[in-house]
């Protein structure tokens, strides 16, 4: 009995019965072609759109800076969760022995903690930039959205990351965040049993954080991400028009290749970004602050950076408004490019939206910066 010809055995290659494909120039070439029938020519077309000459100007390149770090700290955290044990028993001590006996631990886990707090950034001025040009208006309303769901996930990361170290911050920011939970109307109860696995923090809950760090936000970023780029790649790069002579090009300049010229400039952020995260690991390195001890609470303990303002807006309010409030801020966001559109659709010179985010970053930076001042 003889096996049939394979159609990958003749030339040319025809993938999915359709067209055949170009022939690759090179015998290698044609060997890959076909073991894997791409046409790379189309995949060079569609992957080498021309983009704005605008994005030559790195400040409007921050959308791909979050996946860079969002790569170093999946590097990292790889690493450190080869020594990490998620149990209270044992937690502060791993971290300890990371930090002072494994080889580079100290170094990973500072290049790990601050690719996070840069990420955050990261995502916050990309956040801002689509918001204040404009660029979420149709038809990019779903990215939009994505990008929302992007920011929660990435802070949830930061909330789930500094938990695992066990230290004081650890345990009570994770006893405020599961009051917090609690006071969410209607499932606030079921949500808090699940965050923390019981009515309290216990022998559960580090279990939960970490699968949680390492599992399920992971995995949902990562699709969250694939869904942004995908959008992102088709419908393009929001072309502007700039009254500035430093940044408005010629006719014949308005826009440049993706690939080799956009590509080049990633790279360029890329290794900023490496020397930038090197510098702060080396010179700043992380701490470890006192083990968590549930019979002592602080006098005064403040969550991360990025979180003083729900700490402030908290302290401000109470904790039933305080959740009811961010709840719909949160979804006032996820939903503003329909609000915008309702706002545009009467008064289409209107740029109240401009107005208003103004506002909302002034109010986060004075209860940022009042808690960061603040002694209690």
């Amino acid at each position: 009995m003889r096996r049939a010809p394979d159609p990958a055995d003749l030339e040319p290659v025809a993938p999915y019965g359709g067209r055949p494909l170009p022939p690759a120039r090179t015998r290698w070439g044609r060997w890959i072609q076909r073991r894997v029938p791409l046409d790379l020519e189309a995949l060079r077309y569609y992957s080498n759109e021309p983009v704005p000459n605008h994005l030559k100007h790195w400040w409007w390149c921050l959308g791909g800076t979050p996946a860079m770090l969002f790569t170093v700290q999946a590097a990292t955290g790889i690493l450190l969760s080869f020594y990490y044990v998620p149990d209270p028993s044992q937690a502060y001590e791993s971290i300890k022995r990371i930090s002072d006996v494994v080889p580079f631990g100290l170094f990973l886990r500072s290049l790990h903690r601050w690719s996070s707090n840069l990420m955050i950034a990261a995502v916050v001025l990309h956040m801002m930039r689509v918001f204040f040009t404009g660029a979420y208006r149709k038809p990019r309303e779903l990215n939009w959205m994505i990008g929302i769901g992007l920011l929660g996930v990435t802070l949830f990361f930061g909330f789930t990351g500094y938990s695992l170290v066990y230290e004081q911050l650890s345990y009570w920011g994770a006893t405020v965040a599961g009051n917090l939970t609690q006071a969410v109307p209607f499932v606030g109860t079921y949500l808090a049993r699940l965050l923390r696995g019981g009515e309290m923090i216990g022998d559960n809950t580090l279990t939960r954080f970490f699968i949680l760090h390492i599992g399920i936000l992971p995995a949902l970023m990562t699709g969250l991400l694939g869904g942004h780029i995908l959008l992102f790649r088709l419908h393009g790069v929001t072309e502007f028009e700039f009254e500035s002579p430093r940044l408005r090009a010629p006719a014949e300049q308005r826009t440049f290749p993706f690939f080799p010229d956009h590509m080049l400039t990633e790279l360029i952020i890329g290794l900023g970004l490496a020397f930038v995260l090197t510098c702060l690991a080396v010179i700043f390195p992380v701490g470890l602050a006192e083990k968590a001890d549930p019979l002592v609470t602080p006098a005064h303990i403040k969550p991360e950076w990025y979180f003083f303002w729900t700490f402030r807006w908290l302290k401000l309010t109470g904790l039933t408004f305080a959740v009811l409030s961010i709840g719909f801020i949160g979804f006032l966001a996820f939903v503003w490019p329909f609000i915008d559109a309702a706002i545009r659709r009467r008064r289409p010179a209107s740029e109240l939206s401009v107005r208003i985010g103004a506002v909302a970053v002034l109010v986060l930076v004075v209860l940022t910066l009042w808690e960061a001042l603040a002694t209690h």
